[in-house]
């Protein structure tokens, strides 16, 4: 089982920055791909970036070029650096883990961590 708790939302001006985390506790992180995701207000959940599980392959959506993906798997915590907000950005934002296996996958979830972007 693999536990992932995100923190570092909150609330900031259009252009503000924002540092989101997610800690780990239970497996190790080496054997997992890690994502981002949010959810907007009326919208469904869609992808923002994503990591591989030694960080050498990163991926973000066209809309997020602006954000920043990180790993320590030494410290199971990841990262998401936001800058140049946009009220767009305004979302739940979740912590995703995936570990592959032979014909399935093992996905665990965080509870989501809010971001608002108001002048």
């Amino acid at each position: 089982q693999l536990q992932l708790v995100e923190s570092g939302g909150g609330t900031v001006q259009p252009g503000g920055s924002l540092r989101l985390t997610c800690a780990a506790s239970g497996r190790s992180l080496y054997d997992y791909s890690i994502a981002w995701f949010r959810r907007a207000p009326g919208k469904e959940r869609g992808g923002v970036s994503c990591i591989s599980r030694i960080g050498d392959i990163t991926h973000y959506a066209d809309s997020v070029g602006r954000f920043t993906i990180s790993r320590d798997n030494s410290k199971k915590t990841m990262w998401l650096q936001m800058d140049g907000l946009e009220p767009e950005d305004t979302a739940v934002y979740y912590c995703h883990a995936r570990r592959r296996f032979i014909g399935r996958t093992a996905d665990y979830w965080g509870q989501g961590t809010q971001v608002t972007v108001s002048s």
